[in-house]
């Protein structure tokens, strides 16, 4: 076994994603498999458990899996002592994004960052997404997960990593507004609304409502997506809120998609000021997003 092939399997069990990992790693797919075939045939077991969409771990590659990362780990502190290893980035990046993309998109966007750059710290923070923009032109933080909103600040440098629709979700359970909805042509001013206090959600939910000429029946206006879901399937009101948010919310059993005119969804992204990406910290980062989310071709 040697490193880098380790190294690829850390990644791959991350991303559960063999095109995903071959980009990461500058690696082409056929070569990836080639390497995690030989680090099988090195194990006598298979690692992997392999379909057209995603990849899991057998038994096998569960207990491979922690022994790989302490190899790695402790190759990665001897280089650390050496002059090659003197000269590894290190430092803290600041960042911010929601609760839901913090296991929705993070993971993925950091799988490949802290093998190559295993002394650059992360000081993460959660919060409501409206508040991402704001937060890095006050220099509060200096990554943030963020919705792309209409007019982008000419100081700001986005990526996208995502496109995310929005879903008008109702409650399954009692409500008192359910038969309401039952009926062919709801009386959308006798229902109640749960929507985004503000950020781009918010602004395609008011487009929703113009396009569809309801003067909304406001219950509450939430800060941060994942709150409205769980009012939603409490029986407050119908919310709008995004899919992302709603597939990981853990009361999406409760809730149900409402089949009407849909909403325009949003670009999801990374974001930072521009003058930031001179800094070797926030410049290394970039790189590694834009090779993360570049679409492998057919």
């Amino acid at each position: 076994m040697n490193i880098k092939s380790l190294q690829t399997f850390i990644h791959l069990c991350e991303s559960k994603n063999f095109s995903r990992t071959a980009i990461a790693m500058h690696i082409s797919p056929s070569a990836l498999s080639r390497q995690i075939q030989k680090l099988e045939l090195e194990a006598g077991q298979s690692l992997l458990v392999r379909d057209n969409r995603s990849v899991e771990l057998t038994v096998a590659g569960q207990k491979l899996l922690p022994i790989a990362l302490s190899i790695v780990t402790e190759w990665q502190q001897f280089q650390a002592h050496s002059k090659h290893g003197e000269l590894e980035l290190k430092g803290t990046i600041r960042l911010f994004c929601s609760v839901t993309a913090s296991y929705s998109h993070l993971p993925e966007l950091l799988a490949e960052f802290r093998i190559l750059y295993p002394y650059i710290e992360f000081e993460i923070s959660t919060g409501d997404p409206a508040q991402a923009i704001d937060k890095i032109l006050n220099d509060q933080c200096d990554i943030a997960i963020s919705a792309r909103p209409e007019q982008l600040s000419a100081r700001l440098n986005f990526e996208t990593i995502s496109e995310i629709p929005l879903s008008v979700i109702a409650p399954i359970g009692v409500s008192n507004f359910a038969q309401e909805l039952q009926g062919d042509v709801p009386n959308w001013n006798k229902i109640p609304f749960i929507v985004p206090e503000a950020g781009t959600a918010r602004e395609r939910a008011n487009a929703w409502f113009k396009k569809m000429r309801i003067k909304p029946n406001i219950y509450a206006q939430v800060s941060g997506h994942e709150a409205i879901v769980s009012m939603v399937a409490l029986g407050c009101g119908v919310g709008i809120a995004p899919e992302v948010v709603i597939v990981n919310s853990p009361v999406r059993d409760k809730i149900q998609r409402l089949k009407l005119e849909s909403i325009k969804p949003f670009k999801l992204g990374v974001v930072c000021k521009k003058s930031l990406l001179t800094t070797p910290l926030i410049s290394a980062f970039w790189e590694v997003a834009e090779k993360t989310y570049i679409q492998p071709t057919s």
